[in-house]
């Protein structure tokens, strides 16, 4: 080490995973000592066995406080720019049972401990995360947000996860352009604040935020947004015309208001609202959606009505209030493969979950897919299914090949509980019936990622 180039040894530190390592090697030698000074970034995390030893009345008096070693590290170097201090996940299975003290030393969005450090970085620091400990955070209200926005002058990225965050004194900050907040309870309702003093973000994701009574994003150059909300608010409002990316995520609103005239992927999971409205949305191109059954038309009705007739990518999948059984139909709901034609006429590419090909496999067997007109534009189907009944299965798929003439890669998840002989049976009855067909099969089953056994067939 003593005989490679400065740079070099300045990115060999910076790939540190974690900097307390950084503060070891200063005692190495000369040469890590003076470079370790021109290292920009510091990541700190505290881990599940570096907690147990400062809880372990044997250990603890052998480990360093975690927000010493931070408050170290910062006053050590004062030109970080890039901090990511925080938990590991495995700490995130400590329940409030498993602590029986009202401690904070792993508060890490408690006021007084980031201003003890924080003002040290105002100028050069960029990108800011900070994962707190939920088991201590969550019953303690902080105004780390206020004191972030007052200090950081040239912050552009901020993460912040498991904390309770207050809003009152939040400045401008002209500069943010990357918004983060997970698992976190927020005291802006409406989001007004959010929208007053970071007017300038072009990506923003809410993780399991709560705290929402009726919450509205209002952000011109927003491009790119991920909104899981945690509780059922009132309703949703989003205007944000350089929108393109959006991925909502919510629980029985009664309206929703889109106004996103750029949005070209939507990704929406819904159970159940009263009201959808889709302004200026008719250019989308890639649309997911998972929805409630009992919502499935209304929604679908939606997106017909704001003729968003130039999707061209649909996955699609039903929420359904109870599973399938293997040999038993249970809560079926009337919805063709005809009427999703009609309802996107344009779509080449479409994947459907297993709730969405159980409900059209159902209507076909009533006869609603025998008059229905072609569709030339379908090249690519990718299906989640359920063997039911063999023969209902099989022509409901050569029913969907002799209207799709263009359709040439078919993709089929067979659930894993279905009996070998007859997923065999299956597969090898599509291949000699459409042998000009690109075949694709693989098991899925809830919970557990897909699995593929052939490839191109």
């Amino acid at each position: 080490m003593e005989n490679l180039p400065s740079p070099l040894v300045v990115e060999i530190l910076t790939r540190l995973k974690d900097s307390s390592d950084l503060a070891r090697c200063r005692a190495v030698s000369t040469t890590l000592n003076q470079a370790s000074n021109e290292v920009r970034s510091l990541t700190l995390h505290c881990s599940m066995s570096r907690y147990l030893k400062s809880r372990s009345p044997e250990t603890k008096h052998l480990v360093t406080p975690f927000k010493t070693v931070l408050k170290n590290l910062v006053h050590r170097s004062r030109d970080f720019e890039s901090v990511s201090i925080g938990v590991d996940r495995s700490l995130g299975g400590i329940s409030f049972d498993d602590v029986e003290d009202e401690s904070d030393d792993l508060h890490l969005t408690e006021f007084n401990f980031i201003l003890d450090w924080l003002p040290c970085l105002s100028r050069s620091i960029k990108s800011l995360s900070v994962s707190d400990f939920w088991v201590q955070s969550c019953w303690r209200r902080s105004k780390a947000l206020s004191l972030i926005s007052s200090t950081c002058y040239g912050l552009v990225q901020l993460v912040i996860r498991n904390a309770w965050l207050a809003v009152d004194g939040l400045c401008l900050m002209p500069t943010l352009t990357n918004l983060t907040l997970e698992f976190v309870r927020l005291d802006d309702e409406d989001l007004n604040m959010i929208n007053t003093c970071f007017p300038n973000l072009t990506q923003l994701n809410l993780i399991g935020v709560g705290g929402f009574k009726e919450p509205s994003i209002n952000l011109s150059r927003l491009q790119i947004c991920q909104w899981s909300v945690s509780n059922a608010p009132l309703s949703l409002t989003i205007c944000a015309p350089s929108l393109v990316d959006f991925h909502l995520k919510c629980i029985k609103p009664k309206l929703i208001f889109l106004d996103a005239p750029s949005l070209s992927n939507f990704n929406l999971s819904l159970e159940n609202t009263d009201e959808l409205v889709l302004k200026n949305c008719g250019n989308i191109q890639c649309l997911q959606l998972e929805v409630e059954c009992l919502s499935l038309g209304f929604i679908l009705s939606m997106f017909r009505r704001y003729h968003c007739i130039v999707v061209e990518r649909l996955n699609l999948d039903f929420v359904r209030r109870t599973q399938i059984v293997i040999g038993v139909e249970v809560d079926q709901v009337e919805f063709g493969f005809d009427i999703l034609l009609n309802y996107f006429p344009n779509i080449r590419y479409l994947s459907l979950g297993s709730g969405a090909w159980h409900a059209m496999e159902s209507s076909f067997r009533s006869g609603s897919f025998e008059n229905a007109t072609g569709m030339k534009t379908l090249k690519e189907l990718i299906a989640h299914i359920v063997v039911l009944e063999i023969e209902f299965t099989l022509a409901f798929i050569f029913s969907i090949l002799d209207k799709c003439t263009q359709l040439g890669d078919i993709s089929m998840l067979i659930h894993s509980d279905v009996d070998p002989c007859v997923a065999g049976n299956l597969i090898s009855t599509c291949r000699s019936k459409f042998p000009g067909v690109r075949w694709r099969w693989g098991i899925w089953k809830e919970g557990i990622k897909d699995t593929w056994v052939s490839d191109g067939i």
